[in-house]
């Protein structure tokens, strides 16, 4: 029997939950320090008890993995802890496209596929000299949004830069990434892209809730004027969304040029889930400033199913599930390769 292995922490409840709907084993690798918390849970089969998530490159956690014919589904955590080669080396069959991770962690790299896309994006800006108008700085990789900031101008993000080196929240060394900021509705787009059958999904939509750039929003114009603090992106949850339903094509169009696109740039392709992140501005157009070429956290809210996915299957069907839907057809098809990598 094939197992669904993934890492304990960003959506691994939801993975797991929708593997054992499908009737599949389940194993996560699990920091001690939560090891309490995933025990709650009687759809986890198996445990992996480690002191960092970066055991799962070590000779006896893969063995574990092998003979439990297991496939990891790689999540946020996945990205955020381990770089590119580490991912890369990973021996276990990964769910989707493990090489297209790296052009999720390295700005230069995510642009250059959202262009190849014909994705509509904000201006990026090369130098902090060139900063024109409002701006959003940005870390590499699956950060979460902490460490992001806002500048108007060069002074303003060196001052603010240094603050946040100074907190240790950034490194002195670190490379970031300035793009000019794009106003508007916040809405993370969520897909499925099945290489089984050809065809794309649409899933659901959802917003993120950061603090504490949002709790600004509550502080009188003349307190926030004297406060020196930069506030963070750091990302604390999510809510559901839905769109008009004439932006729905709009919105298939985009991610069948993001699955064409990475065809092209980064064989296999954007397999599995995706999303491509950004906002609608007063116009009801989209502006991409970001993608993640795997499940996102936002998917969580929908565990028992999304609105878009109720019109294409009859049954609750939350991303896990149809991930181990996949697994589970490939499965039975002699077709695991041409899902994972």
């Amino acid at each position: 029997m094939t197992t669904i292995a993934t890492l304990g922490s960003h959506c691994s409840l939801q993975v797991l939950k929708g593997a054992k709907d499908e009737g599949l084993k389940t194993m996560l690798v699990c920091e001690k320090k939560r090891e309490k918390l995933y025990r709650r849970f009687p759809f986890i089969d198996e445990l992996i008890i480690v002191d960092s998530f970066k055991e799962v490159l070590d000779q006896k956690c893969q063995k574990t993995l092998e003979e439990n014919n297991a496939v990891l589904i790689p999540h946020g955590t996945l990205i955020a802890q381990m770089n590119s080669e580490e991912i890369e080396s990973i021996k276990t069959p990964v769910f989707g496209n493990k090489w297209i991770l790296r052009w999720e962690s390295d700005r230069e790299m995510k642009e250059k596929l959202m262009r190849e896309a014909t994705l509509p994006m904000p201006k990026p800006v090369t130098e902090p000299k060139d900063i024109e108008k409002l701006v959003i700085v940005k870390r590499q990789g699956a950060a979460g949004g902490k460490g992001y900031f806002m500048a108007a101008n060069e002074d303003d993000y060196n001052t603010k830069r240094n603050q946040l080196i100074s907190e240790g929240i950034l490194s002195k060394d670190e490379t970031l990434y300035i793009q000019e900021y794009a106003a508007g509705v916040l809405a993370y787009l969520q897909f499925f892209y099945s290489p089984l059958t050809n065809e794309l999904e649409f899933f659901g939509v959802d917003q993120r809730h950061e603090s504490d750039i949002e709790g600004l929003g509550r502080i009188p114009a003349e307190q926030q004027m004297k406060s020196t603090k930069v506030p963070s992106f750091n990302v604390i949850g999510n809510s559901p969304l839905v769109l008009r339903e004439s932006l729905l094509d709009e919105v298939y169009t985009m991610g069948e040029n993001f699955v064409e696109a990475a065809k092209r740039v980064v064989s296999p392709g954007m397999n599995g889930p995706f999303c491509i992140e950004g906002v609608y501005d007063e116009n009801a157009k989209f502006t991409s400033f970001e993608f993640s070429a795997r499940i996102v956290a936002g998917t969580n809210i929908y565990m028992d199913g999304s609105p878009y996915y109720s019109l294409l299957f009859n049954e609750n069907m939350s991303m896990g599930k149809r991930i181990a839907r996949e697994v589970k057809t490939a499965t039975e098809s002699n077709q695991l390769d041409k899902i994972t990598t």
